[in-house]
């Protein structure tokens, strides 16, 4: 895949993987606790754990060793997607929650409010909207699998 969010989603984009990232954010790192909370198989959990690792988004760690255990935890790069984790989150609380309303909410610790995720322009802050949006060429794009159109379509920096 050429497109970057093609290429994302061979990491994360099948329905366990954001849950499992979601889980280890919120503390439940161990293989019985993961199983338990998402109702997941256990060997779905192994395949979908050992690919987020292969990928780089977790790491284990023993914590048992006879008979060895593993804990899980995010890397850095697993860090990196919670943000966009919990802008899904918003999205799915607005647009699709229970009819009693969000099943979690999340409270930033640095001044204790609630937060609402929102993507906002790195240059003048203001929240994006969709009709707001343009997508330019960049570095590495060409016509490929999920950019055959694209790559036509997009217009050059400026």
């Amino acid at each position: 895949m050429r497109c970057s969010l093609g290429r994302a989603l061979d990491v994360i984009g099948d329905w366990w993987s954001p849950l499992i990232i979601r889980d280890l954010f919120l503390g439940i790192g161990r293989f019985d606790e993961l199983v338990e909370d998402l109702g997941i198989s256990r060997n779905l959990l192994t395949r979908r754990l050992n690919l987020l690792a292969e990928a780089g988004v977790i790491e284990r760690q023993a914590y048992q060793l006879r008979p060895r255990r593993w804990e899980y935890r995010l890397t850095a790069k697993g860090r990196d997607l919670v943000p966009a984790l919990l802008a899904l989150t918003e999205w799915g609380n607005r647009w699709a929650a229970p009819e009693e309303g969000p099943p979690m909410l999340f409270v930033h610790t640095g001044c204790g409010g609630p937060v609402t995720p929102t993507v906002v322009c790195s240059e003048c802050g203001r929240p994006l909207q969709a009709d707001e949006i343009r997508a330019v060429a960049g570095p590495g794009g060409a016509a490929g699998p999920g950019t055959r159109v694209l790559a036509r379509r997009l217009t050059l920096p400026h």
